[in-house]
């Protein structure tokens, strides 16, 4: 009897293919960051896994630097906006113009219609600002004068947030932070790692770095398409969908194990898409460790990246010093692996 293989099976050489690509945007990162790798795996699941990322940290982190590095590993467009409170939504969206010429209003697209767009300190911005980016990340579209235009594809928003700046800031809403699929902190680096940064500025002869000078090759749009298309075909057996839904209904007080005194610390848990994000970065961190299957460190080593942003505190725990990172270990603990 002759055995046949589903269609939505990953061939082995797509593996391989994949992580050969991910080792080439790797190899770029090597090239413009010093140390920072939970950073560097953060931006290249998301874009692996088709969604959108908010980086946060203190100034003088090399942030932008990060998510410059990663929109030029590809051969897509690139666009970087930097926030204030001033910027309004055809700014980033565009507008339309009139030309005297042919009498007719033209519309003039924004620079949010890139592949690649890295919105720097995205909380200086405006609520009507903030709720065109909103239309943007979760419609894959915009409206200009009525008209509806669809955004280029793969399209991936990058932002990054000081949490320390609070004049001339404005709170991202819940909706807004839910629509990221993972909120990545960056910490300060070690002594050695620092050091290894100077000599990397030494050697360049320059703060900012020129992608055109880059050894390593960049991917293409196309190469970024076989990942999104491949990191779906991973296997994600029920046991690892029960394991997902599981960590986000135990964070809203529910859940097979209910973490004791939860109620007191959170007051609103993960929405339905946290579980969602859980598997889509789950199937694309196994994609990029050579598997196609599924397993649970593949969600546990990035949970507190897709959990963080959308659990709201209480008063009290914000009070009482209790940060979203330690209740997320609290969630992780309580439930049992498959």
């Amino acid at each position: 009897m002759r055995l046949t293989v589903p269609a939505s099976a990953l061939a082995a050489e797509d593996v391989k293919q994949a992580a050969a690509l991910a080792d080439r945007i790797r190899a770029r990162f090597a090239q413009t960051l010093v140390g920072q790798d939970n950073l560097r795996e953060a931006l290249i699941l998301t874009l692996v896994a088709g969604g959108h990322i908010l980086i946060e940290s203190v100034p003088g982190l090399a942030k932008t630097t990060a998510a410059q590095t990663l929109a030029t590993s590809v051969s897509g467009t690139f666009k970087r906006v930097q926030c204030t409170p001033d910027l309004m939504p055809s700014d980033l969206v565009g507008t339309q113009v009139f030309d005297f010429a042919t009498q007719k209003f033209a519309t003039r697209l924004g620079p949010i219609h890139a592949n690649f767009v890295l919105l720097d300190e995205i909380n200086r911005s405006n609520a009507k600002t903030q709720s065109a980016m909103l239309e943007a990340m979760a419609e894959g579209a915009t409206t200009i004068g009525g008209e509806r235009i669809a955004l280029p594809k793969p399209f991936m928003v990058i932002a990054t947030q000081n949490p320390i700046e609070e004049e001339g800031t404005f709170t991202l809403p819940e909706a807004q932070m839910d629509r990221f699929m993972m909120k990545a902190v960056m910490t300060y680096p070690n002594a050695d790692e620092e050091k290894r940064m100077l000599a990397l500025l030494a050697g360049r002869g320059s703060d900012v770095f020129d992608p055109a000078q880059l050894n390593e090759g960049r991917i293409s749009i196309r190469d970024v398409e076989f990942l999104r298309a491949a990191a779906k075909r991973v296997h994600v057996s029920e046991a690892i969908m029960r394991y997902a839904v599981d960590l986000a209904a135990t964070s809203r007080g529910a859940g097979s194990h209910p973490v004791q005194g939860l109620s007191s610390l959170v007051r609103l848990g993960a929405s339905p898409r946290a579980s969602i994000a859980l598997v889509r970065i789950g199937q694309a961190n196994a994609l990029l460790k050579g598997r196609d299957y599924v397993v649970p460190e593949d969600m546990k080593a990035v949970v507190g990246d897709v959990l963080r942003h959308r659990l709201v505190l209480t008063f009290e725990a914000m009070a009482d010093g209790v940060t979203a990172d330690q209740v997320i270990d609290r969630i992780v603990k309580a439930v049992p692996v498959p």
